[in-house]
């Protein structure tokens, strides 16, 4: 078979593909880069299980809930 020599796709369609391919490699570097981030340091602020604990009135045990403490009939 002999080719039309004709050129089927437009530079308008061409240059969108082109143009797809650089975001998405964008799109996939910046994924990678956030991966490979350390991560935020959550110190500051942050609410921790030790600091819900030592919280509080000194001398009171912390408070805990069961599904027993929730009454009869809601343990499902």
């Amino acid at each position: 078979m002999a080719s039309s020599g004709k050129k089927k796709t437009t530079m308008a369609k061409l240059t969108r593909e082109s143009r797809l391919r650089e975001r998405r490699l964008d799109k996939q570097a910046k994924k990678d880069a956030r991966k490979l981030a350390p991560a935020p340091d959550d110190t500051l602020g942050a609410i921790t299980d030790e600091s819900l604990r030592t919280s509080g009135e000194p001398g009171r045990e912390p408070v805990t809930e069961t599904v027993a403490a929730a009454g009869p009939g809601l343990a499902g």
